[in-house]
């Protein structure tokens, strides 16, 4: 590598000794990669034309969570007077669906690593469909409600993990943003018409079955979807894609096509692996071949959460998607009690905060690519986009968080602007534009630091996911629970300041501390998993 030119502002900077060289730590990632990071072998066998089909089915999947998650807001008082509870009792059903976004990644997603994506985004997909049904069928029973909307979050919620994992399979580091944006801002249109769908629902019919009546059509319709369209891309199984997937790896379109077809496939598909030396994922696997499968271990995910580097990027992604949660739960008292708005009003509120995180999540893809080629750039470093970049030897933090530091400052203003403005009750308006920035700037950390924790864990990207959707749950869970009670106490305005200083004031200590320190203390998390080893 070139020598580095000189550093770029403070915000931006990085110590000379951080950039790191592999250890044997990273023995397990570097057998599973050891095809992309092979001159000889192309990090990925899937063409553009399997990216696109690719990109469209993950859209699909990744709907359900924020669906599932906003299509309920606008419901809570008409779900309160129809089980003849509380809104704090209704509360608590939010609680339980946040937490078991964190126990379902924790679960699925390290499963994803080891035995394959498809059969495990089938599974979930089949037990939030029936979770959707069963709530539908509900007339009467709160505890039911509770039991069933868990049993539709354990469905629904491992989804985002094992997409950044499938991302992670098919786009090498220099071009997962361009797969992020266009994915999680498409997925993000669920944010702006849950509401929506959820106000409507509830204005005109007066009733909530249909709500769930449609996430029963939705989750039937995706699993079909990705049975008979998604291929297998764990690399684990068919290691850069050019080893042929068995069993439930296979899509029920090839299985369709007849046996002759599939055979004349395998052929092309055992020359493609002997052309790059017969080893893909690092093993000699033969076409048709099972890897080895380990069971899932979600210690892993929970082991991430431990590391000085990783704890800092968990916070940088949890904390505001906690903060955003808790903007989404206030809203229906806020514009209910202070702007007087209907069931429908209530739900169209929801929309600049939607149009947010679509926006949001589409920029920021374009500018984690750009910061990507920018930092290369800045130590003489040519990308290798063919079999990607080693970024053992890549300031892959620096990347990622470069510029963060500024962005981090505008969500300062706008979250303590958002609490006070509807403390003093602001013009409407008011709080709508900021919701709008808040949901842009969260969809932005959320997504960059997240990217970031699946670079750092080449090989095992979907339970450094699963790590990253614990935090944020947890974090989300605490503030929603706690949400109520301090505002009663603090007000409006003093509750979201303290949010300021924790999410913002912590996330700009956090961030410089990713930028300066976190190579060198990979590199020394690195070299006590080579011990331990």
């Amino acid at each position: 590598m070139a020598k580095t030119k000189p550093e770029e502002p403070s915000c931006f900077s990085l110590p000379e000794d951080a950039i790191s060289v592999a250890s044997p730590a990273e023995k397990e990632a570097q057998e599973t990669e050891s095809s992309a990071n092979d001159p000889a072998a192309p990090y990925t066998a899937f063409t553009k034309a399997h990216k696109r089909l690719i990109t469209i089915i993950l859209t699909s999947t990744m709907l359900a969570s924020p669906l599932t998650a906003t299509i309920y807001l606008p419901l809570l008082p008409l779900l309160a007077r129809h089980f003849h509870v509380s809104i704090q009792a209704i509360n608590l059903t939010i609680t339980l669906y946040i937490v078991f976004q964190a126990i379902s990644p924790l679960l699925f997603a390290t499963a994803s690593d080891s035995f394959g994506r498809r059969p495990i985004l089938l599974f979930t997909y089949a037990v939030y469909t029936v979770a959707s049904l069963g709530l539908a069928l509900n007339k009467s029973s709160y505890a039911a409600l509770l039991i069933l909307r868990s049993v539709q979050s354990f469905g629904a919620s491992a989804v985002l993990a094992i997409a950044y994992g499938v991302i992670a399979d098919v786009c090498p580091p220099a071009e997962r943003g361009g797969m992020q944006g266009p994915t999680l801002g498409a997925a993000n249109l669920a944010v702006c018409l849950g509401p929506v769908i959820g106000g409507l629902v509830a204005l005109g019919s007066g009733s909530y079955e249909w709500v769930f009546w449609a996430l029963v059509i939705f989750g039937g319709s995706v699993f079909l979807f990705v049975g008979l369209g998604l291929p297998e891309t764990a690399r684990s199984i068919v290691g850069n894609g050019n080893v042929e997937a068995t069993g439930w790896g296979k899509t029920w379109w090839t299985l369709l096509r007849g046996r002759a077809k599939r055979k004349g496939d395998a052929a092309e598909m055992e020359k493609g692996s002997e052309a790059v030396g017969g080893k893909i994922g690092g093993a000699k696997i033969g076409p048709g071949k099972k890897a080895k499968f380990k069971m899932a271990n979600p210690m892993a995910a929970i082991r991430i959460l431990f590391w000085k580097d990783t704890a800092l990027v968990l916070w940088l992604a949890g904390s505001p998607y906690a903060v955003w949660y808790a903007v989404q739960a206030s809203i229906p008292s806020i514009y209910k009690d202070i702007y007087h708005f209907n069931e429908l009003q209530i739900g169209l509120s929801y929309l600049t905060g939607g149009f947010g995180t679509v926006s949001g999540g589409y920029l920021n893809g374009k500018l984690m690519d750009w910061n990507y080629r920018t930092t290369a750039r800045s130590i003489g470093h040519t990308i290798d986009k063919v079999s990607g970049d080693d970024l053992n030897n890549f300031p892959i933090e620096r990347a990622r968080a470069r510029g963060s530091c500024y962005l981090l400052t505008i969500y300062i203003a706008a979250l303590a602007g958002y609490g006070w403005s509807v403390q003093v009750h602001a013009h409407e308006a008011v709080p709508l534009i900021l919701q709008y920035v808040l949901a842009a700037l969260c969809t932005s950390f959320q997504q960059t630091f997240n990217a970031l924790l699946v670079d750092v864990f080449p090989a095992s990207p979907s339970t450094a996911a699963a790590s990253g959707n614990i935090t944020r749950c947890a974090l989300s869970a605490v503030v929603v629970a706690v949400l109520q009670p301090l505002v009663n106490v603090m007000g409006r305005g003093w509750f979201f300041t303290g949010l300021v200083v924790l999410s913002g004031g912590g996330g700009l200590v956090a961030d410089w501390l990713v930028k300066n320190k976190g190579m060198g203390w990979r590199r020394e998390r690195i070299g006590m998993i080579g011990e331990i080893e």
